[in-house]
């Protein structure tokens, strides 16, 4: 440690705390001990009385925690993402647009499997909004070896991006609605008010609906019909379970979909099916979609309309988290619901 002018100061590392006080208006630390005094701070300095401090140099191959930081924050940010500037070594990341946060949690693991780096997120395939702050990253002591950081960044490299959000693609959706009783009018479609909601918080809409009784040639023909009108993702509600009059899952195979699965290790979901027709996805949904606030429907529909291709593995993998508490005032995605890593 050494005294020198501010002017001398420039570059190197603050060995205490300098407060500032405005009379009846604040007291508080200016700066804080360890940062590394920047041009821009000289004036600073002077107009808080300070000729002269006590500061020392920082090593050769040492990084303060805010240079620490900014290096981790762009070294891991893709797509979609606003990085805060350093605040007391930590620099937030922040989504500039709502859509589907992705993050390598394999590569997440590594970096913080390194000595003194911490890096925090939101758990990833989930929908995030702008402005939303969906992680954070420091190192925990003030000053750490280069060689950390440089590792970092490997890691960084190799598995770029570490984390994005992902807009969500703007498709046409076709909904065919089955039951008997819907379709000779004796009880109201109440189905399709909620898909729109939810398509159009996704950025998608729906452009047609087709109520059909419980037959697999109505139900073909209704998926065949929207196809050729422009649909690019099919929904069929209703008919999941395996009562003698629901008939979606054949229809879905009769219309010539591939099934990636007839079932999903979630509740509530678990009746859910995916396939595709040519490269038309084709989603069977059941009931549990209009009457919970979260179901399969926001674990899956989000990941597709950003461009993942879900497979009947990542459909296995939601079995651990994959059960809704189903409490009396939902909090999704505030939860454990669809937290599978």
């Amino acid at each position: 440690m050494k005294t020198v002018s501010v002017e001398d100061a420039v570059g190197k590392v603050l060995c205490h705390d300098i407060t500032q006080i405005v009379p009846g208006f604040f007291k508080g630390r200016a700066f804080k001990k360890g940062c590394v005094i920047q041009p821009e701070d000289v004036p600073k300095l002077l107009d808080l009385g300070k000729a002269n401090i006590y500061v020392q140099d920082l090593p050769a191959g040492t990084l303060h925690e805010n240079e620490a930081a900014a290096r981790i924050a762009r070294a891991a940010a893709g797509n979609g993402l606003g990085l805060s500037e350093p605040k007391e070594g930590k620099v937030s990341l922040t989504a500039r647009h709502s859509g589907l946060l992705s993050v390598n949690v394999d590569a997440l693991y590594r970096i913080n499997d390194i000595e003194d780096v911490m890096f925090a997120t939101l758990h990833t395939h989930h929908h995030v909004n702008a402005d939303q702050a969906v992680a954070g990253t420091r190192i925990i002591p003030l000053f750490t070896d280069e060689e950390r950081i440089e590792a970092v960044e490997r890691i960084c490299r190799d598995h770029f991006p570490l984390i994005e959000v992902k807009t969500f693609t703007s498709v046409k959706v076709g909904v065919v609605t089955t039951g008997s009783e819907i379709y000779h009018g004796r009880i109201e479609d109440k189905f399709g008010p909620i898909l729109r909601e939810k398509f159009d918080a996704l950025g998608s809409r729906v452009i047609d609906q087709v109520l059909v009784s419980d037959d697999i040639d109505m139900t073909v023909s209704a998926i065949h019909g929207l196809i050729r009108s422009g649909a690019q993702l099919i929904a069929v509600t209703g008919g999941m379970s395996v009562d003698p009059d629901d008939q979606t899952p054949v229809s879905i195979r009769a219309a010539g979909g591939k099934v990636v699965t007839y079932g999903a290790p979630v509740l509530p979901g678990a009746m859910f099916m995916l396939a595709h027709i040519d490269d038309v996805p084709v989603v069977g949904l059941p009931g549990c979609v209009m009457y919970y606030q979260a179901s399969i429907f926001d674990l899956v529909l989000p990941r597709m309309l950003a461009g993942e291709t879900v497979t009947r593995s990542d459909i296995v993998r939601m079995g651990h988290g994959g059960f809704c508490s189903n409490c009396p005032d939902c909090r999704y995605p505030t939860c454990s619901f669809g937290k599978t890593t």
